[in-house]
């Protein structure tokens, strides 16, 4: 007896084409990555975290990527991850201020350290985008 697999192939299809939607690229530079190490685990990045959590119903994708920011602001160790979201908010709707509150808000929560270097983290992809800050 094989298992059907055609659900499989529909998550990791469903996926890869909402990372795509969301951070704009394939995702060939994750599964390269981990390709050596870990293909298994990238696969899972593809099936678990794009094809179900970020494609249910109920939060569009602008609010889970605020969500996003905010959780991995509170980890305090996430800076790549953090830079890679910061970026995909901007991609799927947020502004540039949603993201600066959203960091702000979690100094309550992740402590002043974090948000701070979170901060920094967001005005790296400002810059790169050429995301000034409004003048008052």
């Amino acid at each position: 007896m094989t298992a059907d697999t055609s659900d499989d192939t529909d998550r990791l299809t469903r996926g890869q084409a909402r990372l795509s939607e969301i951070t704009g690229r394939s995702g060939e530079e994750v599964m390269a990555a981990l390709g050596d190490v870990a293909p298994d685990f990238a696969r899972y990045i593809f099936e678990f975290g794009y094809g179900d959590v970020y494609s249910r119903p109920g939060l569009d994708l602008r609010a889970r990527m605020l969500a996003t920011v905010a959780g991995l602001v509170c980890l305090g160790h996430a800076a790549r991850e953090l830079r890679v979201h910061i970026g995909s908010a901007l991609n799927v709707g947020a502004t540039r201020e949603e993201v600066v509150e959203v960091i702000m808000q979690m100094a309550l929560y992740a402590g002043f350290p974090a948000a701070l270097d979170a901060l920094m983290i967001a005005k790296e992809v400002f810059a790169a985008r050429g995301l000034a800050a409004k003048a008052d």
